[in-house]
């Protein structure tokens, strides 16, 4: 696409499919997407393909069978013999993704013999919500959170129609990746958001329609007063019939304009978004209100596959008080929804956030996810960097997404990993904008095509998967110094910022750059409780919020101590002394001091790795990595001196190599 960076599309991955024969079988719309793929690059690289039957031999078949395997149609065969490459599918969205996996081997495709082999996504729903706004908010703007330009979707408060073609180009980025949903608008939503689910339905539809010949899904976030803002009604109770109407007629038009409509994500009773709570009613009630509404509407269609309601939970009070230390936010979540298992509808996704605060760079794995074994869980990461350099800083975050997903809830050696109980689906709040190189970092785009491809095979070794974007991405001669970069950088960040899992010290609102206290006298439960003895939240049971009573037995012995939590979450779980001693040996203080000064080093070091990249990198990409890695260094140093000058100052313990504090 003219003027866009191709990302991991570019021309020369479809070379090898480009220079041979296809052989293409099957019908259907996204079996017309695969045969348009081929035939670019056949016309690039002057190949050939053909539909259905063929005069002479073939090097690769791409083959729709019709056999329903029971997996939505998204699994593949791939196999090599005879000189030809083949690929099977029961449907045509295995079909387009057999195709990207021939475009990720490249020329290895189609070379020697592979035995037959079956490719299907361990993980059925895998989603990205935009937090995108259709009018410009005042605080917000654009894209809440967002580090990549303005909306991909929206602009003056109307859809972007004219860029509709970059809206496809952008569904193809995502199943090649492995990606299949997308919710297109904000999870807090405005006046102008709302009236998407009903007179400017025609707009989502028209976004629906790019998305959909490559598969994806549209979802959208909506108001839970939306029978009172769109409505004129005087309530949205869940249980009010005519709000249930309401529901069940607005949800009908939906599916009128769109037959694949995927269902509603909730954001409500958080952060001042209305819910249930006002009628005195629960989360459940107010989803399954929703859900009543997505199966009366879905009924009778042999087209639809079902809608899910998304519910959000994210639910907190935010409106703490900051000297009220039995009030815990870590907890809230759990508190909130545990007791409601098995009451939500079987279209009911709880969508809950992989750790209990709001993806800082460490947290724990979310106590909820292993606590309802009768609800469907969707956990939640967030691709776009809000507290992990806001795409100005180089953060990859497979490595922690990794460790996440093979987290054992019940405890290191019990129960299935949390990819397992997401039975509801993976998610991730997007990194994109219309910046031309789409996630403003051209590096970040990593983060983007990470998740897609943890979200398929949550076990996969997400060093194979950043080598795999790095190989489609960039020239070969590139391609050791990339990694160089990217491998470690989340590490890296986590040194130069807030230490050993305590979270936080950002600036308030934006949350760019440090500020150790910023959100220390604040409302918003965000607290670290450092004073001249030591640093800290105490959530063990005995003696602090009780938090980590909150874990299966196994994990909350592990978390209730400080001699047996693990390190990189002590501050986390504990308020201890500045001269607590880690299982490095060294005390909390100098720990600070040391990962600080090598954060900054680090940074220093790829800065350097980068710039000796110059002329095997596409120009406009490295000159925007080397603007971008100017600022990281600023904003690392200043990191570095303002964390270690307050620790200085507050323990009065000189740094044991002498170097410079401020």
């Amino acid at each position: 696409m003219q003027g866009v960076d191709p990302a991991w599309l570019p021309d020369g991955a479809f070379r090898p499919i480009g220079t041979r024969r296809t052989l293409i079988r099957g019908s259907g719309p996204l079996v017309d997407t695969v045969h348009g793929e081929v035939a670019q690059a056949c016309a690039r690289f002057a190949g050939s393909v053909s539909r259905e039957a063929s005069p002479g031999p073939c090097d690769l078949l791409l083959e729709l069978t019709g056999t329903d395997g029971g997996d939505g149609g998204e699994a593949f065969t791939f196999e090599r013999g005879g000189g030809r490459t083949t690929v099977t599918a029961s449907g045509g969205p295995g079909l387009l993704y057999g195709l990207f996996h021939v475009v990720r081997l490249g020329e290895a495709a189609f070379q020697g013999s592979h035995e037959r082999s079956t490719h299907r996504p361990e993980v059925a729903l895998r989603m990205l919500d935009h937090w995108d706004n259709v009018a410009v908010h005042p605080v917000m703007g654009q894209v809440e959170r967002g580090y990549a330009g303005g909306s991909l979707f929206w602009a003056d408060g109307r859809a972007r129609g004219e860029l509709l073609g970059r809206v496809r180009a952008y569904g193809r980025l995502l199943a090649a990746c492995g990606i299949n949903a997308v919710a297109v608008n904000n999870v807090n939503v405005h006046a102008a958001e709302a009236h998407l689910l009903t007179d400017r339905i025609g707009e989502v539809a028209d976004i629906a329609g790019a998305l959909r010949p490559y598969g994806i899904r549209t979802h959208l976030s909506v108001t839970f007063a939306a029978p009172m803002v769109l409505g004129g009604l005087a309530t949205a109770d869940p249980l009010d019939e005519a709000v249930r109407a309401w529901w069940a007629e607005a949800t009908a038009r939906v599916y009128g304009a769109i037959p694949d409509f995927g269902g509603y994500v909730v954001k409500a009773d958080s952060e001042g978004q209305p819910g249930p709570f006002a009628y005195g009613r629960s989360h459940a009630d107010g989803a399954n209100m929703l859900a009543a509404a997505l199966t009366a509407a879905d009924s009778g269609s042999a087209t639809r596959s079902g809608g899910t309601v998304h519910w959000r939970a994210f639910v907190y009070d935010h409106r703490q008080d900051w000297r009220d230390r039995t009030t815990d936010r870590a907890r809230a979540a759990y508190d909130h929804f545990v007791p409601l298992d098995g009451e939500f509808a079987a279209n009911v996704v709880l969508q809950v956030k992989h750790g209990p605060m709001d993806f800082q760079v460490r947290e724990p794995v979310s106590p909820l996810i292993g606590a309802m074994p009768r609800t469907r869980l969707a956990v939640e990461m967030q691709a776009t960097q809000e507290y992990t350099g806001q795409q100005r800083h180089v953060c990859w975050l497979g490595p922690m997404w990794s460790e996440v997903l093979r987290f054992r809830p019940g405890g290191p050696e019990e129960g299935g990993f949390v990819s397992e109980l997401a039975r509801g689906g993976l998610v991730a709040v997007s990194n994109v904008g219309d910046d031309p190189f789409w996630t403003g970092h051209p590096l970040a785009q990593a983060n983007l095509y990470t998740f897609g491809r943890l979200a398929w095979q949550p076990d996969a070794d997400p060093g194979r998967i950043l080598d795999e974007w790095i190989g489609l991405t960039f020239e070969a001669a590139a391609v050791a110094g990339v990694r160089a970069v990217l491998d470690g950088s989340w590490r890296t960040y986590e040194k130069y910022t807030a230490p050993l899992g305590v979270g936080w010290m950002v600036q308030p609102g934006h949350h760019y750059g440090p500020s150790v206290d910023g959100y220390e006298y604040s409302p918003w439960g965000t607290y670290h409780f450092a004073d001249r003895d030591g640093i800290g939240v105490d959530r063990s049971a005995a003696t602090g919020t009780g938090y980590a009573g909150q874990y299966a037995k196994p994990w909350a012995e592990v978390y209730e101590s400080p001699t047996s939590c693990p390190d990189e979450l002590l501050l986390f779980f504990h308020h201890v002394s500045y001269d607590h001693v880690l299982r490095s040996g060294k005390t909390v203080i100098q720990h600070i001091y040391d990962t600080h000064f090598e954060g900054v080093e680090e940074v220093e070091a790829a800065q350097r790795e980068w710039q000796g990249l110059a002329g095997l990198v596409d120009p406009a990409r490295h000159a925007r990595v080397a603007e971008r890695y100017e600022e990281q260094l600023r904003s690392a140093r200043e990191w570095r001196d303002q964390i270690n000058s307050y620790f200085l100052r507050k323990s009065g313990v000189p740094d044991a190599h002498g170097r410079r504090i401020y």
